[in-house]
């Protein structure tokens, strides 16, 4: 039997695979212009999360004792290294894709300009919109008066700017200008000229107007290179039992602004005279990572990037659709009553979860309305409808996961607006996250309590179900709605461990009932007969399921994994994973449902999850999988799965020599598209 430890990827590493694939979406010259140059921010936004997060924690792990490091089973430098090295490949990509995108927009007579480059017509216009519109939002820092950059943020473009007077008497000095982008939009129209479009960066419109900022101190010398922090974003979480965890959360939110930077991007054009000065001032040392870049940095904000041309530089819209059982201006919860429904977000409208709140609310029948909630729309009409529900006499109880990372202040701030209304507030658990998408509504009917639950995949959230490939099971069943209701007492009483009737609840089963899954395809297999499995998931890390997969492969079960993310499992190796085939799916849509088809002795077993097969997933949330039963839904599930595991457009191969390379069918075939399938599948049926 070999050893299978050989055969894990490193997870840092597979996750950076993953993010090429969404940098292979910018170089696609079949993805539409505009939408190539939002993938550039959409890269760039996850590399900066990573930073924040798992290259923040390697250096936490490089710091620790060798006595420590021993457990970890884990070389961090190496894997930095590795990272490093992998980064800067995809870097040199990334840059060269940039230059290739903004030269293809002047073929639409679309122009970036800098300050350097502006027509005389356009100079006016800046120094009026800068008067007006920038110039309120600039508070320029001395460098030398400086006292700390503890309050510096990190996810924010600086102006570091060299001052220089032709007069003797001017002494040379440094000023830092924070690019006011939220208030501001990155990207600035200029007037068009000759019918061309012009669009010039708010940086350098900055940068065009120093000397109405400087020259008043004697400056007539200016020169402004970008820099950018990236801190460290683990919580340090204070156990004083004094205080209320929403009361440590804020604290800790408060620290995270002054972690230590473990990535500090400059202007590789600076001067190394004030690379040094800036250095030195944020004591940043040789062993933080020093990125040389280009010009611009938080490339984030490209994801906004206007279209001032042709409608065909973006994806043409597919407005959701309506779902077939779900007529209009009728009840939702007499339909649910009648049979099981799922929702498939984006492919049909979110509106229909927001319109069942807002029914529940009204229906002087309802009694109560749970929900988890992990992330929640800035303006959530989710939110408002719980609020409206209160007001209307219903019991309205809410867990609100206040550490979502990087949701943290603004689940806080609903948390507070919701205890204001008079909605119960369960508290965080301590030491795990509620990751669950579970809403449950109480009706008396007849004198008896009747319950309806919707179990997802995906968040309450209106504006990622535009732009996530979700689903959500809305039931009546009365042994999962009973398992909801045991779900909602487990948060409320703290770890009163419940047993359950359908539904799989994290810590608890999920990983032991997906192994018992797979030991009977393996017991299939070994006697012979038909044994699969189909897995659709983010990632794919946990090394015991992993593991267990190469059994169930070398049992000769035959594997489909569809795995956006994370795949630390190499299908396809002889003895290993003859048997198991693994792709991802990077398009429009960010693949987010976690879907999991078991053959099942012919007896098939379909289930959603909120989990992906991560450790932290299946020991440190809670997390639920549901069974699928209604014939018709799993119909469509498995048709799904169908048209994704053909998809030849968009799919690439986990685990091959070259890494994600596209899977090209070895007999020529007619293009699928599996979003854009998936979408025509559902709009045959009405």
């Amino acid at each position: 039997m070999p050893d299978l430890d050989q055969y894990i990827i490193n997870r840092e590493i597979s996750w950076l695979l993953f993010n090429e694939r969404v940098l292979q979406e910018a170089c696609d010259p079949r993805v539409p212009l505009i939408e190539r140059i939002k993938f550039l921010g959409i890269y760039s936004n996850n590399l900066d999360e990573f930073y924040r997060v798992r290259v923040a924690t390697m250096k936490r792990i490089t710091a620790l004792p060798k006595k420590n490091k021993r457990y970890l089973n884990l070389n961090a430098k190496q894997v930095l290294k590795e990272i490093f090295e992998l980064d800067a490949r995809l870097q040199q990509l990334f840059v060269d894709t940039y230059h290739l995108l903004i030269a293809g927009l002047r073929q639409y007579d679309i122009h970036v300009v800098d300050e350097q480059s502006l027509h005389e017509q356009h100079a006016w216009f800046i120094r009026k919109y800068f008067e007006e519109k920038v110039r309120p939002h600039l508070f320029p820092i001395m460098l030398s008066n400086l006292p700390t950059v503890d309050n510096l943020q990190d996810k924010s473009v600086y102006l570091a700017v060299d001052l220089k007077g032709t007069r003797r008497e001017v002494k040379e000095r440094h000023a830092l200008i924070q690019v006011p982008v939220g208030p501001l939009p990155r990207f600035i129209t200029l007037p068009s000229i000759e019918e061309k479009q012009y669009l010039i960066l708010l940086d350098d419109v900055i940068r065009f107007c120093l000397d109405d900022i400087f020259s008043v101190y004697g400056y007539d010398n200016f020169e402004a290179y970008t820099i950018k922090f990236i801190r460290d974003a683990e919580l340090d979480i204070d156990n004083d039992v004094s205080r209320s965890f929403i009361e440590v959360m804020t604290m800790s939110l408060k620290q995270r602004v002054k972690n230590h930077p473990v990535r500090f991007i400059y202007d590789s054009a600076i001067p190394q005279a004030l690379l040094k000065v800036l250095t030195r001032k944020f004591e940043i040392s040789e062993e933080d990572t020093l990125a040389p870049r280009g010009r611009y940095h938080n490339f984030k904000d490209f994801m906004a990037f206007p279209n001032l041309g042709p409608a065909h530089l973006e994806h043409p819209s597919f407005p959701p659709l309506p779902h077939r059982d779900l007529p209009p201006h009728r009840s939702i919860l007499a339909r649910i009553r009648k049979k099981d429904l799922m929702l498939h977000f984006p492919y049909q409208s979110f509106h229909y979860i927001t319109e069942l709140i807002r029914e529940a609310s009204i229906d002087p029948r309802v009694r109560a309305i749970k929900m988890t909630l992990y992330r929640v729309a800035r303006d959530s009409n989710v939110v408002r409808a719980l609020i409206n529900a209160a007001r209307n006499g219903k019991e309205v109880t809410v867990f609100l996961e206040v550490q979502a990372r990087f949701d943290e202040e603004a689940n806080i701030y609903w948390a507070g607006k919701l205890q204001e209304e008079g909605v119960k507030i369960i508290q965080t658990i301590p030491g795990y996250k509620v990751h669950a998408k579970l809403m449950l509504i109480r009706r008396k009917e007849s004198e008896d309590n009747v319950y309806y639950a919707y179990v997802g995949t995906g968040n309450f959230h209106e504006g990622t179900a535009r732009v996530y490939a979700d689903d959500g099971l809305l039931t009546a069943d009365e042994t999962i709605t009973a398992d909801v209701n045991k779900v909602f007492h487990l948060l409320e009483e703290k770890f009163n461990r419940p047993s359950f009737g359908k539904l799989i609840v994290a810590p608890f089963h999920l990983r032991n009932v997906m192994i018992r899954l797979l030991n009977f395809e393996i017991m299939q297999a070994r006697k012979g007969h038909e044994a699969w499995a189909v897995i659709k998931l983010n990632s794919l890390v946990d090394e015991v399921l992993v593991k267990k997969l190469y059994r169930a492969s070398q049992a000769g079960v035959k594997i489909r994994l569809i795995i956006r993310g994370i795949c630390v499992l190499i299908p396809g190796i002889p003895g290993v994973s003859e048997n198991i085939e693994a792709i991802s799916i990077v398009d429009k849509y960010l693949e987010h449902s976690r879907v999991m088809v078991f053959h099942h002795g012919g007896i098939e077993k379909y289930y959603i999850s909120s989990a992906d097969w991560m450790t932290r997933n299946l020991d440190h949330r809670i997390e639920v999988a549901c069974p699928v039963e209604d014939p018709d839904i799993r119909e469509e599930l498995r048709t799904m799965l169908d048209i994704q595991w053909s998809d030849n457009t968009k799919a690439r191969l986990h685990g091959t020599e070259q890494p994600n390379a596209y899977r090209i069918p070895e007999v020529p075939q007619d293009e699928v598209r599996s979003q854009v399938a998936i979408y025509e599948y559902f709009r045959n049926q009405l």
